[in-house]
C-alpha cells in the first residue's frame, strides 16, 4: 500500500503556501508564515511517506538546506522544465502549489542540485558577489567612458584606475559639467573596486582548505578566480555521471537536433550545437581558461590547439575542443585526487 505524501510548496518571502497530495488527490493545504519552525511543525503532522517539492528560487537553497533531513525525498524543481505544464489554466499560490506536488505525484519534475554542506554553500555565496561587484565595476567603467565619449574625452585608463592620477586630470579639465559627472560616476566605481577587493580576500581565505583549487592553478590558463568558481559552482566531482553531462552544464558540449524527413523519407542528419540553457558563468570560466592557454606558450593545450588548426578544423571549434580537454582534465584530477602531470593528462584527453 502506497502511504506516499506529496507536499509541493510555494515560497514567498511572507508567506508560504502547502499543497499535501495523497492518492492522487489533495487532502490538506497549509498558508503558514515562511519560516523553518512553522513549515516543520506543519510537515511533522503528516504521517507516512513524505516527499516535497519547490520550484528552484532565491530562497530553494535555504529551504533545502533547513527542511532535507524532515522529509524522505526533497526536490528543488527547475521551473523551465515544468513551466508550461504549472503555467496552464488559473495562476496563483495555492494552485502552483497543488500542480507542484501533482507533478512531483507524476514523476515530472526535473532536480536542480543543491549543496548541503554550509562551508561550500558561504564560498559559493562570496564567489557569486565577487563576480557581481566585478561586472558592476566593468559596468561603471563603461558608463564613465560613454560620459566622456559624448563630449568627445578619452579618458586614460590610468586616470579610472588611479586615483592619485585621476584627480590631477581631473583638475587640468577646470571646473565643468563634465567633470561633475566624472566625479559623481567615480564614487559608484570605487565602492564596486573596493567590495570586489574585500569579495575577493573572502573567497581566497575560504577556499585554502580545498587543496583542489590549488592543483588546478597548475594548469595553463586556470588561475585562483576561476579555479575557485568551478570548485564552488561545481560542489563535487561525483555530481556528473559523465564528462558529456558536465560539458553540456559548462556551456561548451554539443547538443544534437534533428527534426522531420528528406525527400525519400529518410531522417534528416543531426545538428550538432551548443547547449542553449547552461550556466553561463562556468561557460566563462571555462572558455576563458581555454583561450588563455592557448595564448601561453609551451603548453599540452596549445598544442592540441594548434595541432587542430592544422587538421582544418576551424578556430572557434578548436577553442571548444580545447576548452572540454581542460574541463576534462580539471575533472579527472578532481576524482582522482592527483597532482599535475602531463602524460596523464594526455590520457585524460586522447578521447575527447
Amino acid at each position: 500500500m502506497n502511504d506516499t505524501h506529496y507536499i509541493g510548496i510555494d515560497v514567498h518571502n511572507n508567506n508560504t503556501e502547502m499543497a499535501i497530495r495523497y492518492k492522487g488527490q489533495i487532502r490538506q493545504r497549509f498558508s503558514l508564515p515562511t519560516s523553518v519552525s512553522a513549515i516543520t511543525a506543519a510537515i511533522e503532522s503528516i504521517k507516512g511517506k513524505r516527499m516535497m517539492a519547490v520550484e528552484e528560487g532565491p530562497m530553494a537553497g535555504w529551504l533545502y538546506r533547513n527542511l532535507l533531513k524532515k522529509v524522505d525525498k526533497f526536490t528543488v524543481a527547475e521551473p523551465r522544465r515544468n513551466k508550461l505544464i504549472s503555467s496552464d489554466g488559473d495562476h496563483d499560490d495555492k494552485i502552483d502549489s497543488a500542480k507542484l506536488a501533482m507533478l512531483l505525484e507524476g514523476g515530472f519534475l526535473k532536480e536542480v542540485y543543491h549543496s548541503d554542506d554550509d562551508k561550500k554553500v558561504l564560498l559559493k555565496q562570496w564567489v557569486n558577489l565577487y563576480h557581481d561587484r566585478v561586472k558592476d565595476a566593468v559596468r561603471s567603467i563603461n558608463k564613465i567612458r560613454a560620459v566622456g565619449r559624448m563630449q568627445g574625452v578619452k579618458i586614460p585608463r590610468s586616470v579610472i584606475r588611479q586615483p592619485e592620477k585621476r584627480v590631477k586630470w581631473l583638475n587640468q579639465m577646470g571646473k565643468t559639467s563634465l567633470v561633475e559627472q566624472l566625479n559623481m560616476l567615480f564614487i559608484g566605481y570605487d565602492a564596486a573596486a573596493q567590495q570586489t577587493h574585500l569579495a575577493k580576500k573572502q573567497l581566497i581565505c575560504l577556499g585554502r582548505s580545498h587543496h583542489i583549487i590549488k592543483a588546478w592553478q597548475q594548469l595553463a590558463g586556470v588561475g585562483l578566480i576561476r579555479a575557485t568558481t568551478l570548485f564552488a559552482y561545481i560542489d563535487t566531482p561525483w555530481r556528473f555521471s559523465k564528462k558529456n553531462k558536465l560539458w553540456k552544464y559548462c556551456g561548451i558540449g554539443l547538443v544534437h537536433t534533428t527534426s522531420g524527413t528528406d525527400n525519400k523519407g529518410r531522417p534528416k542528419p543531426a545538428r550538432l550545437q551548443l547547449p542553449w540553457f547552461c550556466n553561463r558563468t562556468l561557460k566563462n570560466v571555462v572558455l576563458g581558461a581555454a583561450i588563455s592557454a592557448i595564448r601561453q606558450k609551451d603548453n599540452i593545450f596549445r598544442q592540441q590547439y594548434e595541432r587542430m588548426l592544422k587538421n582544418g578544423i576551424i578556430a572557434s571549434n578548436a577553442r571548444h575542443s580545447v576548452a572540454r580537454n581542460l574541463l576534462t582534465a580539471m575533472w579527472g584530477m578532481w576524482k582522482n585526487s592527483y597532482k599535475f602531470n602531463t602524460t596523464e593528462l594526455r590520457r585524460q584527453t586522447a578521447v575527447v
